[in-house]
């Protein structure tokens, strides 16, 4: 599989500055534009909320505490559910050739597990396309289809602004009651709870074991995700 670099900034404190917007492009250039049959790269970013093309904003997302604490809201194209991120958690992008949207998530679930795994943690994955470790969840996946190319990404909890995370997205009761649970803290478990890798550690493990090639965006490419970013900005609140 390919790795998907960026280049390395001038300033290598400006890549940490871009926007939820720009990753959620570059997953949808690298699946129009390069050919590779399997991509991958990882992201992070500043405190943002992120939530489903399907869903209902008001009914997921805590608007007035994320413009409180500068926490920018996104609707992305993948359905599934909200979910929160920021630079103690990171996301995985996946792009393969083919229109099989469940055998690309049953790709990319099964590989997550495969390093979770070979970190000795004993990780399981559900039929609504989560990774559990025991009975709480640690990465949620949602994907979607473009002509010819799957596009699948999963938010894997290393660590995160707990708090940030219970006030911002704000499930309603009867979600919770429906499972169960009294509140999201029950739902989730961090994977640092769970190793002794640093989170740059385990990032590295994801790239070694999965990726036997890389490839560095030219700054052409990179400025044609920007453009696209800009239809993306437009979604954000």
């Amino acid at each position: 599989m390919l790795y998907i670099d960026l280049p390395t900034p001038a300033d290598r404190r400006s890549e940490h500055v871009r926007r939820l917007s720009f990753y959620l492009a570059m997953e949808e250039y690298v699946a129009r534009h390069i050919a590779a049959e399997e991509c991958f790269f990882m992201w992070q970013v500043a405190p943002s909320v992120i939530f489903g093309r399907n869903q209902q904003l008001e009914n997921e997302v805590n608007v007035e505490y994320c413009r409180q604490h500068q926490i920018q809201i996104f609707r992305r194209k993948s359905g599934g559910g909200c979910v929160y991120a920021d630079f103690s958690n990171v996301m995985l992008s996946y792009i393969t050739t083919g229109d099989n949207v469940g055998f690309a998530f049953n790709r990319f679930i099964n590989m997550e597990l495969m390093v979770l795994r070979k970190m000795g943690i004993e990780a399981v994955g559900t039929s609504h396309n989560d990774v559990m470790i025991g009975d709480r969840k640690v990465s949620g996946t949602a994907s979607y289809h473009l002509p010819g190319r799957c596009i699948v990404h999963g938010t894997l909890l290393y660590d995160t602004d707990m708090e940030h995370m219970l006030k911002a997205i704000t499930p309603s009761s009867e979600k919770l009651q429906s499972k169960g649970i009294q509140s999201v803290r029950q739902r989730i478990t961090l994977l640092k709870e769970h190793t002794t890798l640093s989170l740059e550690e385990v990032k590295a493990l994801f790239r070694q074991t999965l990726c036997q090639q890389s490839r560095s965006l030219t700054p052409d490419e990179v400025r044609g995700i920007e453009e696209l970013e800009l239809s993306y900005k437009n979604k954000n609140i």
